[in-house]
């Protein structure tokens, strides 16, 4: 999901990752435009507009951080919804950076384990908030921030295919993630 204002690294990595795992990955701007800007200016391009697609066969709801990337994010009410279905369904739900706050105003971190960028804890209301690089509890996966974004790509792509799938892929990127 694309939401004006969304950290850039944050977003294509772990796509790119995903992307090269041969997971169907479909970019959605939550604007009603296809064109989103990041925090740092770049446009990138959605596949399609929230507006227009169909999030009930999906596996997995990815969240960019970045500021306002993030409260853009929390105040986009079909998103909420979307992810509210997700969750009751026990599907995946990821989030990097600032975006976890999504989740945690939706009390859907409560009692979980997580992560965020330091200084959003409070808003991951009833989280047991961890200072690591990516978090995984039950059908949540969090990261922490930019640096944390190969990693939270290695995760997703664990989660839906396969470890040794996501250490071949980083891998062939020249990158070794460490537990």
């Amino acid at each position: 999901m694309l939401a004006p204002g969304f950290e850039i690294a944050e977003a294509t990595v772990p796509i790119d990752i995903m992307r090269r795992a041969g997971i169907d990955v479909q970019i959605v701007s939550i604007t009603p435009f296809n064109d989103v800007e990041a925090s740092n200016g770049v446009v990138v391009v959605a596949d399609a507009l929230l507006e227009d697609t169909d999030l009930s066969d999906g596996d997995l709801i990815f969240l960019p951080g970045g500021m306002p990337g993030a409260t853009n994010l929390s105040d986009c009410e079909p998103l909420r919804e979307s992810i509210l279905q997700y969750n009751a369904a026990g599907k995946w739900l990821a989030a990097i950076c600032a975006a976890p706050l999504v989740y945690g105003r939706l009390g859907l971190l409560n009692g979980k384990n997580a992560t965020c960028y330091p200084g959003f804890e409070h808003e991951l209301k009833g989280a047991n908030c961890l200072k690591k690089t990516v978090v995984c509890d039950k059908n949540f996966i969090t990261g922490c921030g930019p640096g944390a974004a190969f990693a939270l790509g290695h995760a997703i792509v664990t989660a839906l295919i396969s470890r040794e799938k996501a250490d071949t892929i980083l891998q062939q990127m020249m990158f070794q993630v460490y537990d």
